[in-house]
């Protein structure tokens, strides 16, 4: 009798391997639990367009100058381009965008909103060579001084700062326009289209500059 007593007691005495056991289940469970936890918490996140460049007022949307990035942005999502959409299509900035800056909706509209005008204008093939749609260019003019027997011009004056190519014609079609050169358009500010018809029509030289950082394509 009293073997079976020493047998039961020995059957339900607390072991620290019992302990070991119970707590690794516990670390077990706490380690499922927080990875639970971490995969909803990345649930939350959600696709955003990121410029990848410095982008200009006046320039299109395309994939070349955006970078999707996935952040959690709670309720300001509604302020922002989403990336589960695709681009807009016929829509430009209406701002600077630097790099790595998400899109806002209120920095994307139409051209007429943008306050901006195409203008093509003719340049010599050299300086334009370097030149594609999205190039960020600086225009200077050089004016004709008109008391002058022979062509004399003056130095350079910039005349448009930090605005965008839309395209490069070859064909050479533009204000100012001899045949030989290469036509560029670019996006001029509404107010200050007046002043560059001006200098084209006094038989001013127009050269682009790229803008050194900020040159961008648009794929085109």
């Amino acid at each position: 009798m009293a073997e079976r007593t020493t047998g039961a007691a020995r059957l339900h005495r607390p072991s620290w391997r019992d302990s070991r056991l119970l707590l690794g289940v516990l670390i077990f469970a706490s380690a499922v639990a927080l990875g639970s936890y971490l995969v909803s918490r990345a649930d939350d996140r959600v696709p955003m367009y990121a410029s990848a460049s410095v982008l200009s007022p006046g320039q299109s949307l395309t994939e070349e100058l955006v970078t999707r990035v996935d952040v959690r942005l709670g309720d300001g999502i509604a302020g922002y381009l989403s990336a589960a959409e695709p681009l807009p299509a016929d829509q430009v900035l209406l701002r600077e965008v630097r790099p790595g800056e998400l899109i806002p909706l209120s920095a994307v509209g139409g051209v007429d909103q943008a306050a901006l005008s195409q203008i093509a204008i003719s340049v010599d093939p050299t300086v334009a060579a370097p030149l594609t749609a999205g190039t960020v260019v600086d225009v200077f003019v050089n004016r004709l001084v008109e008391s002058e027997a022979d062509d004399a011009y003056t130095g350079p004056q910039r005349l448009l700062e930090g605005v965008s190519v839309a395209a490069v014609d070859t064909s050479g079609r533009g204000l100012g326009s001899t045949g030989r050169g290469t036509a560029v358009r670019i996006m001029v500010p509404i107010d200050q289209v007046p002043d560059l018809i001006e200098a084209v029509d006094r038989e001013a030289k127009i050269t682009v500059v790229p803008v050194p950082g900020a040159v961008v394509r648009t794929g085109g």
